[in-house]
């Protein structure tokens, strides 16, 4: 009895064994999605690797099909540091900003990353940077940090602007020439600059609240934008200021302008506000939802991708769709 119990034994074994180490398809693996429409995000940007938005724990995402999938970026130190900006020279050269002086640089359009900075103890966020026509970058943040680089963003080193306190400094934008440029903060802080960065000069306060962005409208034209739907046009490069009717007092936190000149700024209460008349006159052509809307880019087919403090949000354009559209991507 013992001899065919055996047998049948061997006969198991050698069948596990045979079938353990044959041939055979694996099941594919579920792809892991990155829960971008649940994410906290704070600025979006095109490059040549596509679309590159950023914000809560350090987390840099690139779209290659103009945000229908994302993937990680490959960052060198990993911080978990809020990134605040997201700014490109080029289609290939940028630089990631966040908490804790935390500055990351990329030469391939954001596929890859290189911490260049980090403060240990007691760091500021850094909110803004911009590559000057002389090729030094400067950056600004919080407490009226400011900081320059003179290697294309591989070191840096603090540097100071004049007649500045210590507000925060949360914008630095630029005409499409590199002549004209445009620092704003808290306070009403606001400096110009007509000579490519070289000088600077601090404009009369024409608001006491603070001034979250600024954009070149073409010419010596200017918008800076707030909080509780404050908005101000220059049409002499900063020297007086008016303020434009805005229907919603929100704070606005982004803006885009589009080739024919249309301006979108966005902000509290998933709303978007428009202005074809030079920012004059701003119309809500979109609300919805709790979120605070950060950034804007407009994808190749008309599409605006909005980063959030809730997660993207990917809508048709206005005049598209005109009816309001809560939720995420």
């Amino acid at each position: 009895m013992l001899a065919p119990v055996g047998m049948a034994m061997a006969l198991i074994v050698t069948a596990a064994s045979i079938y353990s180490f044959s041939p055979r398809q694996v099941p594919p693996l579920q792809e892991t999605r990155i829960p971008v429409d649940r994410m906290q995000l704070t600025t979006i940007e095109r490059s040549k690797a596509g679309i590159v938005m950023a914000g809560e724990l350090g987390a840099i995402l690139v779209s290659a099909d103009e945000g229908q999938h994302w993937q990680k970026a490959t960052i060198s130190e990993d911080r978990q540091a809020l990134i605040t900006r997201i700014i490109f020279a080029d289609a290939a050269r940028g630089l990631a900003l966040g908490h804790e002086g935390w500055i990351l640089r990329t030469e391939d359009g954001g596929l890859n990353w290189q911490e260049v900075h980090f403060d240990t103890a007691n760091g500021e966020p850094m909110m803004s940077a911009r590559q000057l026509p002389s090729g030094d970058w400067l950056a600004v943040g919080a407490f009226g940090r400011v900081l320059r680089s003179t290697d294309d963003g591989r070191s840096w080193q603090p540097d100071s602007l004049p007649d500045l306190t210590d507000w925060h400094l949360n914008d630095i934008a630029s005409s499409s020439d590199g002549r004209q440029w445009m620092i704003v903060g808290e306070a009403g802080t606001a400096l110009t600059s007509s000579d490519g960065g070289q000088n600077w000069q601090l404009i009369e306060p024409f608001y006491n609240g603070s001034l979250y962005g600024a954009a070149h409208l073409g010419g010596n034209r200017w918008v800076a934008y707030g909080m509780r739907g404050n908005v101000f046009l220059t049409a002499d490069g900063g020297a007086s200021w008016q303020q434009a009717q805005v229907p919603a007092p929100i704070s606005i936190y982004g803006h885009a302008v589009l080739p024919d000149g249309e301006l979108l700024l966005v902000g509290q209460g998933g709303i978007v506000l428009s202005s074809k008349q030079g920012g004059t006159k701003l119309d809500i052509v979109r609300r919805g939802g709790r979120a605070s809307l950060t950034d804007i880019v407009v994808a190749a087919d008309g599409r605006w991708l909005l980063s959030s403090d809730g997660g993207l949000q990917i809508r048709p354009p206005a005049s598209a769709n005109p009816t309001p559209n809560d939720g995420a991507a």
